[in-house]
């Protein structure tokens, strides 16, 4: 009987040991969870963090877009214009061109008139 107590002894000393190990696999287990767990709380703060800093970008990002785009508006608008006012230019440089040549034909036919109907005429006396 006594090698069934020193086997029995032997059992319960493994089953200890083994007892042991597993608790201690479960301390280093749980060490691990809880730097995880505060990593995950980091993270999620961080995160928040982020969210906020990114909606804040995004909404002067908006707010600078439009302003852009009203921009574009307007120097749309202000070509446009500019294009009809060179429109209007060129016509009246064509208008007033034509008027003086239209001048200078009736001065010269005036003239080459004048200068022949004195000599048809004759010298005055």
């Amino acid at each position: 009987m006594s090698q069934q107590g020193a086997a029995l002894q032997s059992y319960n000393n493994e089953l200890v040991k083994c007892i042991e190990d597993l608790c201690s696999k479960r301390e280093e287990l749980q060490k691990q969870i809880v730097q995880e767990e505060e990593e995950k709380h980091k993270l999620q703060s961080d995160i928040r963090v982020l969210t906020e800093k990114l909606a804040k970008v995004n909404e002067g990002l908006a707010k600078k877009i439009a302003s852009r785009n009203e921009f574009d508006k307007t120097i749309a608008e202000t070509e446009a214009a500019y294009m009809k006012i060179l429109e209007s230019s060129q016509s009246l440089l064509k208008v007033l061109k034509r008027e003086q040549q239209s001048l200078v034909r009736e001065k010269t036919s005036t003239s080459v008139l004048s200068t022949a109907m004195s000599m048809t005429t004759g010298p005055k006396t």
